[in-house]
């Protein structure tokens, strides 16, 4: 990775960092139960979506995972609960569930688990 990569990289994550504890808006493009648009083993077990407000590394809006939810849904309001930071790719992805939901660790890596296989990847809180 080239220097001015890797500090990119971190500013991304220290601005992502701040919205853990606060409301968000995720707009719902995978939702639970569909398949993912370029890879078809991949089934999504969770809603999945992005933040209009919010640009990631990759030039497109930030993905969010949207856990506690059991059956698809256009749209979810909830909290930001903590960050998937990929080591081995550019896309870091927020965790957003219900205010009164508070899973742990290996809960978060249960549920994303259908995705995040493929990564090498940190729970940042």
């Amino acid at each position: 990775m080239n220097q001015i990569y890797s500090q990119n990289r971190k500013l991304i994550l220290d601005y992502l960092i701040q919205f853990i504890g606060k409301e968000i808006d995720v707009f719902i493009d995978r939702p639970l139960g569909s398949q993912h648009p370029e890879h078809q083993d991949i089934v999504y077990q969770v809603n999945y979506g992005y933040i209009k407000d919010i640009i990631a590394l990759d030039g497109e809006y930030q993905d969010a995972y949207v856990l506690g939810v059991d059956k698809p849904v256009e749209s979810f309001r909830g909290v930001v609960i903590g960050i998937i930071h990929r080591m081995n790719d550019n896309e870091d992805k927020l965790i957003v569930t219900n205010r009164d939901n508070q899973l742990t660790n290996e809960q978060i890596k249960k549920e994303i688990y259908f995705q995040e296989k493929y990564f090498k990847y940190q729970i940042i809180r």
